[in-house]
């Protein structure tokens, strides 16, 4: 009988921490599956991070599901084997193309090309096991109407979208450097695939303030001040979160400016804390700043020290995640908003000050006016500061001509 995944199923490849410091990487099968007679023994992976997850995406996951879905079947029968999907996977994460990127695209390619591996067709076998000479064009748009739907029958358009640009991707890749393996023909291009991402709301400076409140009614302020910092100095989350040092808040060698890098684009804005004649140009923000407790090196960390180690640590991603949505929620702030909408809300913010476009970039770091306005959305008031600048243009040419 197949096996089921059951509620709760946990991840397979677990971290432990190695007497030299360093941590480790395991692939563990949940205890049902051991049990079970599953053949995929637990495995040491080592301390690279890619190499074990490499690993993991491209051999014992695959196994894994194999097992789950066909029963207790040799191991030996579901290996890689060279000219099949599962292969130019592996091959293309050996590939600059792939190992260059930052680790959190890399998660988001693994993900996607490991949903396209891992789908089962109707006579039992995984896709990856697929060989490349059989993957049609018509193969590939059914798999991608698949996709796109959820167990549920609910679409998840984009995630079926990324899955098949970046099986295109690995193709290309892989045909580059196997050209007498991989064919010519990339089933996964021309599928004249579109999405419109519904656009991010903006956060409103009405809203940040709530936002703030409730952090530090939770106990949580460093949150508070995470969402200031993204709003009004428009960084990324995870620059906040990871890169932003108290080192860069008037460092110095230039008391009077914050250094904000950007690791997304590579810049690094010097922002001016103050004006020429000296009014502080972020009030609100350099308060909570100045009176807030040095924990270590980074400005935000988490607000209670770890109970083993001591010491303020950074916040984990997904934790974070989290704890901004219970906070939303208990500011009474629309469920639909991001955090990421407190980086469009302060470029909003600028747009309806009537910053011009390189203003704006200046500030937020943006390479591009294009980039720049997937932030400055649109909005009434600018729409009706448009309009008017229009009627009054209209106005003084009619009066000038009398």
């Amino acid at each position: 009988m197949p096996r089921r995944k059951p509620q709760g199923w946990p991840k397979l490849m677990v971290t432990r921490r190695l007497k030299s410091g360093l941590t480790g990487y395991y692939w563990v099968p949940p205890t049902w599956a051991a049990k079970g007679g599953c053949l995929v023994r637990s495995e040491a992976l080592g301390t690279d991070y890619g190499a074990a997850k490499s690993r993991c995406d491209d051999v014992l996951n695959p196994q894994f599901d194999a097992w789950r879905q066909t029963g207790a079947m040799p191991v030996e029968t579901i290996r890689t084997r060279t000219g099949t999907f599962d292969w130019m996977a592996a091959l293309y994460k050996t590939s600059p193309k792939y190992t260059s990127k930052p680790p959190k695209t890399r998660k988001g390619y693994d993900a996607a090309l490991h949903l396209v591996s891992s789908y089962v067709l109707k006579d039992g076998r995984r896709f990856g096991t697929l060989t490349l000479g059989s993957i049609t064009p018509g193969a590939a748009d059914r798999l991608y109407e698949r996709l796109k739907l959820k167990a549920d029958g609910t679409e998840r358009i984009r995630t079926g979208i990324l899955a098949m640009s970046i099986a295109k991707r690995a193709w290309n890749v892989a045909r580059r450097d196997k050209p007498d393996i991989v064919p010519a023909e990339n089933p996964f291009a021309k599928m004249d695939l579109a999405y419109k991402a519904k656009p991010t709301r903006p956060v409103t400076h009405e809203e940040l303030l709530r936002f703030v409140a409730a952090a530090d009614a939770a106990g949580e302020p460093s949150i508070g001040t995470a969402a200031m910092i993204a709003f009004f100095w428009l960084q990324r989350q995870e620059d906040i979160l990871k890169r932003l040092a108290w080192t860069h808040y008037r460092p110095a060698d230039k008391p009077g400016l914050a250094r904000i890098f950007h690791h997304k684009t590579g810049e690094l804005v010097e922002l001016p804390l103050f004006d020429v004649d000296g009014t502080v140009l972020w009030p609100e923000l350099m308060d909570r700043l100045e009176r807030l407790p040095r924990r270590g090196t980074l400005i935000v960390t988490r607000d209670v020290p770890d109970r083993r180690r001591k010491i303020h640590l950074p916040w984990g991603e997904d934790y974070f995640r989290h704890r901004v949505a219970d906070i939303r929620e208990a500011a009474g702030i629309d469920h639909e908003v991001k955090f990421m909408g407190l980086r469009h809300g302060g470029n909003v913010e600028g747009a309806e000050a009537d910053l011009t476009d390189a203003q704006l970039r200046a500030l937020s770091g943006h390479l591009t006016t294009a980039a720049l306005l997937r932030y400055a959305q649109a909005t009434p008031k600018q729409r009706q500061a448009g309009a008017r600048k229009r009627l009054d243009a209209r106005t003084k040419k009619e009066s000038l001509s009398k």
